[in-house]
């Protein structure tokens, strides 16, 4: 019996280290790591464009600026899944379904997959106009399922005195293995905060979530509008109240990947009120959290809303001989 114990907790932590390592596409040669950044550009909204870094820091345009999808609608987002193949998810042109795409090498992508949420069974006060809000998407190695992330409000259109769209919005999610069913809708969080643009990590036993927090900024809340993060043991909680804002106000659309050092983590997000991005860096999600000068580090001008993730060198180098790369 205690051989099996032993045994039990030796594949356990061989699990979890084994599960960090898939996910993430970090391998013990640092040499061999790179990083993967799908965006959107001021003036092309809504398309797909990549850059790529070996360092994390130092970002290079492929594909000479120009789009890598023609066909791709929505805020791009990328996961590896189960099987080596990397899920792309965003939204048709009408922005009333969530669409999936597989890719096995980040070149060719076709279409894997649609999905609409039935709002019937969505509390009425949370039930979204459409599903243009911002889906991504994480695979959950625990789980070993897919978990899609999006925001909604029940007020159309802009925020106005009437009107609070933005102040409303919440963050929903559903869960799939196999793209073919999903799970009830239903809210992340448990805590009452406008939230939107979240994505999903996991690191040790805990769930991490990054948010933009929607709120209203004002003396009583600091935190608006700006990145802040919250953790959990398993996806219904109980989340934390997240911690204070990681970086400056009036920035969205946060995105997370390991540093290709193999030491720590960094959050990009982009400050639309300048159209740039900042960056924060902390030894693990739960922080401390601390931000590099700006000219440490370099995002393609004009760059927008997307998501990062860890690749391989050789991946990259598949991708700089498909598309070209920025001197």
């Amino acid at each position: 019996m205690k051989h099996s114990v032993s045994l039990f907790l030796l594949l356990t932590a061989l699990f979890s280290t084994t599960a960090q390592a898939i996910w993430y596409g970090d391998q013990t040669d640092k040499e061999k790591r790179a990083c993967l950044f799908a965006h959107m550009m001021e003036g092309d909204y809504g398309r797909l464009y990549y850059a790529v870094s070996l360092d994390g820091m130092i970002w290079k345009s492929l594909n000479g600026g120009k789009r890598v999808k023609d066909d791709y609608r929505g805020h791009p987002d990328i996961t590896k899944g189960p099987d080596g193949s990397y899920y792309l998810i965003g939204n048709d042109e009408d922005r009333k379904v969530m669409r999936i795409w597989q890719s096995k090498d980040l070149i060719e992508w076709k279409l894997h997959a649609d999905y609409a949420p039935d709002f019937n069974i969505l509390p009425q006060h949370h039930t979204p106009r459409d599903v243009g809000g911002a889906p991504k998407i994480f695979f959950d190695i625990v789980g070993q399922q897919f978990v899609i992330t999006w925001h909604g409000s029940p007020y159309p259109g802009e925020e106005t005195p009437g009107n609070h769209r933005w102040s409303n919005m919440r963050t929903l999610y559903v869960t799939t293995k196999d793209f073919k069913k999903f799970s009830d809708p239903k809210r992340l969080f448990q805590f009452d905060l406008p939230t939107i643009d979240v994505i999903l990590r996991r690191d040790g036993d805990l769930y991490y979530a990054i948010i933009k927090d929607e709120g209203i900024v004002g003396p009583t809340h600091t935190t608006g509008k700006t990145v802040r993060v919250t953790w959990a043991p398993s996806l219904d909680g109980p989340w934390i109240e997240p911690t204070d804002k990681i970086l400056p106000n009036w920035c969205e659309a946060p995105t997370a990947i390991v540093n290709p050092s193999g030491k720590g983590w960094m959050v990009y997000a982009e400050r639309y009120s300048a159209i740039r991005y900042e960056l924060a860096v902390a030894p693990t999600l739960k922080g401390p959290w601390t931000n590099p000068i700006a000219m440490s580090y370099k995002v393609p001008e004009k760059a927008k809303h997307g998501g990062m993730i860890n690749i391989t060198r050789a991946e990259y180098d598949k991708l700089v001989e498909e598309f070209g790369i920025e001197e």
